[in-house]
């Protein structure tokens, strides 16, 4: 499986994102430093709320086969600049979390614009509590 790396805002879903994708018992976990776990490596939510941190996000990447860039469907607003994505040299796909919590096609088709303004080459949808879309992710990572 590629190594990925999650981005994303406070409580957008990275850490519970992770432990859906390696069959763990989903509890909330405030993620304080960059944790690798399992092919995953989740960063803390204040790494993109403040730009100064964006250059460990850079060198942080260079772990990872691919990077995440993580939009809650339940939030408005976008966290992420125009073009993002562009910083990195990897593939950058989007996700868009807690999908079972998101029962309006507008606030999921906001999500989508949010993530193709950042630059992202594709996205899924997906929840960590139904598991929607998360077989879909993991055949992406594996091939």
């Amino acid at each position: 499986m590629k190594m990925l790396m999650l981005i994303g805002k406070t409580s957008c879903g990275k850490t519970t994102l992770t432990q859906a994708i390696n069959k763990e018992n989903l509890k909330y976990k405030k993620t304080q430093t960059v944790e690798i776990i399992d092919g995953i490596i989740d960063t803390p939510g204040e790494y993109i709320e403040n730009r100064a941190y964006y250059r460990a996000l850079i060198v942080t990447s260079v772990d990872s086969d691919v990077i995440a860039v993580i939009q809650d469907c339940t939030q408005e607003e976008s966290i992420f600049p125009p073009s993002f994505a562009s910083i990195f040299a990897k593939p950058v796909i989007g996700i868009i979390t807690k999908t079972d919590l998101c029962n309006d096609e507008n606030k999921l088709k906001m999500a989508e614009e949010v993530l193709l303004n950042a630059g992202v080459e594709r996205i899924f949808r997906v929840s960590a509590f139904n598991k929607l879309g998360l077989e879909d992710l993991k055949n992406y990572l594996i091939h």
